[in-house]
């Protein structure tokens, strides 16, 4: 198919306005659903585990490729987003303002060994939908778990920084004390930055999130709230169609692999919000949400995001998949957890997270 310059504009364009249709449309299901929980007082906890555990951006684009057999394009998003998080988010965090902290070792020991699942399936060459369900059903007990550990720890680990506020107004209601970090425990320690300020007033300056153009719920009805969240479900859906179809028409066009654009360019634009939820966290002294999401979206994407992906559609997992896709997400995690082990991420670390980010782009098109 020969596409003119004029086409393919159009197409860039639908895919620009598809994937922000959906990145707001989340937003706002996220505030509803929030706000709805809230007013119609279902747990707060609950609430906050679930919106941390599960990116639905993600989850949104690689079902709609998935169900029209893209799982090409399923399967990049999947590597592509995980990737965001562990190399471009922690990186930026790590070069920009470094940090210290202490990770419980159960963590670094679930984000190590909960790929192994699917790296075993990719083995064979195929996931198929046996598979696929099985990396789904793994999703529940694992993020069990980590519930489990965080109502018995000092530092809650797995808060994402804008359902915080959504819990606390839901213990304030009840008249509850707070589920976060108690006064007595010590903030986890910034790195000084060279002469103290640079990488701060940078940061100050720079605004990493959507949630200021979310319009806020508070005060509405749980009705409302509901209503509001089955008219974003639609956005979510409208969007990621056109995201998708535009997103083949590019890749076909240019002659690139959906694998690859979806690794790269779609999931690059799909995870900006990522950049927030682990670089501003890191940057009010409160790395411990950063961490948490960093290891709830590790999980999500290797059981929950692939076997959803493989149950719609089988995936091929030859070829790239075992050659660059697993590889660079291995040392990435690595990297990640070694930091973590140490108490320390560093801008040494920070740079060679983006350096196999950049190695990433470059093999996915070489």
């Amino acid at each position: 198919m020969v596409t003119t310059g004029v086409e393919l504009a159009v197409l860039v364009g639908a895919f620009v306005l598809g994937v922000a249709t959906v990145v707001y449309s989340v937003e706002v299901f996220i505030e509803a659903v929030a706000q709805s929980a809230v007013s119609l007082g279902i747990s707060g906890f609950f609430l906050a585990v679930v919106l941390a555990g599960v990116d639905l951006e993600n989850a949104v684009l690689g079902v709609t490729a998935a169900a029209v057999e893209l799982p090409g394009l399923a399967l990049g998003t999947v590597f592509g987003e995980a990737l965001f998080v562990l190399a471009v988010a922690v990186g930026i965090a790590g070069l920009l303002v470094p940090f210290r902290m202490d990770v419980p070792r159960i963590y670094l020991l679930l984000i190590l060994v909960v790929p192994l699942p699917a790296f075993a399936l990719s083995v064979d060459g195929t996931i198929g939908r046996a598979g696929g369900a099985g990396l789904l059903v793994l999703f529940v007990p694992l993020l069990t778990a980590i519930y489990w550990l965080e109502r018995r720890s000092e530092t809650t680990y797995l808060l994402a920084e804008e359902v915080e506020g959504v819990v606390d107004l839901a213990e304030d209601r009840s008249g509850a004390e707070p589920t976060g970090q108690p006064d007595d425990v010590a903030e986890p320690a910034v790195e000084p930055d060279g002469d103290g300020t640079a990488a701060d007033e940078w940061l100050a300056d720079v605004d990493l999130d959507v949630d200021e153009f979310v319009p806020s719920l508070e005060g509405r009805s749980g009705r409302f709230a509901l209503g509001v969240a089955v008219l974003a479900a639609v956005g979510m859906t409208v969007g990621s169609g056109i995201t998708v179809v535009s997103a083949e028409g590019i890749f076909v066009s240019l002659g690139i692999s959906g694998l690859a654009f979806g690794a790269t360019v779609l999931s690059f634009i799909a995870s900006i919000e990522e950049l927030a939820l682990t670089v501003e966290p890191v940057r009010q002294g409160r790395p411990h949400l950063a961490v948490g999401n960093v290891v709830g979206s590790t999980v999500f994407y290797v059981t929950a995001n692939v076997g959803i992906v493989a149950l719609l559609t089988p995936i091929d997992t030859g070829g790239a998949v075992m050659t660059v896709h697993w590889p660079i997400f291995a040392a990435s995690l690595v990297v990640v957890a070694a930091m973590l082990a140490r108490g320390r991420v560093t801008r040494s670390g920070g740079a060679l997270l983006l350096a196999l980010y950049g190695v990433y782009w470059i093999a996915n098109y070489a």
